[in-house]
Order: C-alpha cells, then structure tokens, then sequence
C-alpha cells in the first residue's frame, strides 16, 4: 500500500450539521424521525464504517446523504455545498453509491457494466471516447478485475461482483463514495479483501469513502474512522477506532443492547459475565487464553488482587496462580488452563 497524501488540512468532503434524519408517513402524518441528532465529517483519504444496530436508521442516513431523499431537518454538505444545490447530473459527478441489492445485469460483461459508471460524464447518448476507455480500464485494474473485464457479471463470484460495483464507482470519477454494506453476503476472504481494497482505494485516490456494516471486526482494523448510529435520540458518535474503544464509546454503544466489547480483544459477547480471571503476558498467548475463558463462561479482565490469573509465558507455558490456596500451577496449552480453571470450587 502506498502512503497517502497529507489531506488532514482540507475543508470536509462532506459534512451533516444538525441532521435529522427519516421518512415521509404520508401526506397528513408527515415525518417519521428515525434519528434527530446526527453530526459528522467525512475526509478525502479516509474510510469511514457506518456502525448500527438494525432500524438505527443506516440505510435511512446513507439515502440522505446520497440525495435520494430530503432530511427532516439539518443540513449535510459536500465539497462545501448544501445537497440541494446540486442539480441531478452535478451530485452524479461528485456522489459515487453502491448499493446492497444485487444488480440484474448478467447480461452485461464486466466491461460494460463498469463503463455504466461514465454516464454522468459521456451525456444521454453514453459514446465512449478515448478518455472514458482509459478509466474504465483503469478503475478495473484498481480493483483487480481487469483479468475478468469480458466475461459476463453473472458468471462472476459474489466477490467479484462486489469489485466491479466498486470498480463502476471509481469509473465516475467522484470525490465521495458511498457503499451500503458491501461486505454483506461475502465469505470472509472477500470481506477482508473489499475492505482492504477500499482502504488503499481512499488513501490512494483521496476519496472520501463512506459505508455501512455489521462486519465490527474488519471495521476496526481497515476504517480510519467510525460512525456509530444508536437507535434513540442519543448523538452520533464519531472517531478513530483505537480512540472509541480506549474511551469507552464503543463499551458503551453496544452495552445499550446488552452486549459486551471487550476492549482487549475487540470482540463482542453476551452481556452475561461470568468468574473474573486476570489474563497477561505474551500478547499472543493470552489474545487466544482470553478469547478460551470467554467461551467457556469466564470474564478476561486484567490480573487483579482476589481473583486467579493466568500469566502466559509463551504457547506452551501458563501459569495458573490466586485459583486456590496451593502453589501455582503450570500448564502446557490453553485447553488444559481452561480444565484447571473449571475444576477449582467456586469457579463453576
């Protein structure tokens, strides 16, 4: 990967001020607010992850921002100008989307689909030029499916077909690129692939790239920043993802549902806690003894006075201390830490 430009000091690629977000109800019911309080910036060379629970309003809150429908109140701004200034033709110049619904476009190769994305730029006849080839070549090199460019989307892997939707986006040639759940439906090799490709995609072009998941794990390693969106009336949370989970947000964010992040591992639970065990030494090692204790119904936390501690010394070497009044014991591997814990009384 190559490393970006320095584009901290540029004004926001978009920016939501005051927004409220939701649905017309009717003519004589009016609107439905699924969120009152949204606030955030979007940045040129950054990834952003759009994080909620389901009917916190993500899908509501990428519509708006995308023009396809108007904002309760508030008002969201890209490259410096207010959404409702901006004709059709202009916001499909400057707002690449990509939906989760699966395109009928089996018809289509892989060429020609992306070439879909320089309509904005070719007029209603859609004539190609020598400029339009060059970039959709090229944004099918960028996502690696330039080897697939005359074969028909409907024999593409979901994978593969994820990419070309991306690859039509790039193909627009816009600042701003939103994506609603592009990772959905994917085995994991792919996800990790598409938001990797979408991380070097913003730091290598500047883009600001925007899109909704459920995927926290890749989230937290491939995003620049996190938005998370709670269901209610409670503000949007903005920030780093190292940030969000040493301050506390993102405990907090999902303990609202009764779920558990573990600020070590970065993993979500059940909020039922089990036996605290202190776990610490080599990072490998107790990463994995932490992840065993959680399965089997114990709480990781740092070792403490009062409750037993598994220090890991390497893979093959853990010692159990605090579990009972007798000396403490060394173990060879997780699962035999595991089984010692479970048969000290008062640890069931």
């Amino acid at each position: 990967m190559s490393m970006s430009t320095d584009l901290s000091n540029i004004s926001p690629a978009l920016e939501a001020s005051g927004l409220s977000i939701g649905y017309r109800c009717g003519r004589k019911e009016g609107w439905k607010t699924v969120h009152p309080r949204v606030n955030f910036v979007l940045r040129r060379g950054e990834l952003t992850s759009l994080i909620g629970l389901n009917g916190a309003g993500k899908s509501t809150l990428l519509r708006t921002l995308c023009g396809f429908q108007p904002a309760v109140s508030g008002t969201v701004r890209v490259l410096g100008r207010e959404l409702p200034e901006y004709s059709s033709h202009e916001l499909a110049l400057t707002v690449g989307v990509v939906l989760t619904e699966r395109t009928n476009a089996g018809g289509l190769t892989v060429r020609e689909l992306v070439a879909l994305g320089r309509q904005p730029h070719t007029g209603f006849f859609g004539r190609l030029g020598d400029r339009d080839r060059e970039v959709v070549s090229e944004a099918m090199s960028a996502v690696g499916i330039a080897h697939k460019a005359d074969s028909y989307v409907s024999e593409l892997s979901d994978g593969e077909r994820q990419r070309t939707m991306i690859a039509k986006a790039l193909a627009q040639e816009c600042p701003v690129i939103v994506l609603d759940e592009p990772t959905a439906f994917l085995d994991v090799a792919s996800r990790i692939e598409t938001m990797s490709l979408l991380h070097d995609t913003a730091r290598r072009q500047g883009k600001a790239v925007l899109l909704s998941t459920h995927d926290i794990d890749n989230a937290l390693i491939f995003s620049d920043r996190l938005l998370l969106l709670p269901s209610g009336d409670a503000p949007v949370v903005s920030g780093s993802p190292e940030d969000l989970v040493l301050d506390g947000s993102l405990k907090a964010f999902f303990g609202r549902r009764g779920m558990n992040f573990d600020v070590r591992s970065g993993q979500l639970s059940t909020g039922v806690s089990g036996p605290e065990v202190g776990v610490d030494g080599d990072s490998l090692t107790a990463r994995w003894m932490a992840n065993a204790l959680a399965r089997n119904g114990f709480t990781p936390v740092l070792p403490a006075e009062g409750i037993p501690c598994v220090r890991c010394l390497s893979p093959t070497c853990l010692e159990i201390s605090g579990a009972s009044a007798s000396a403490p014991v060394t173990v060879s591997c997780i699962s035999q830490a595991v089984s010692q814990l479970l048969s000290y009384n008062g640890l069931k």
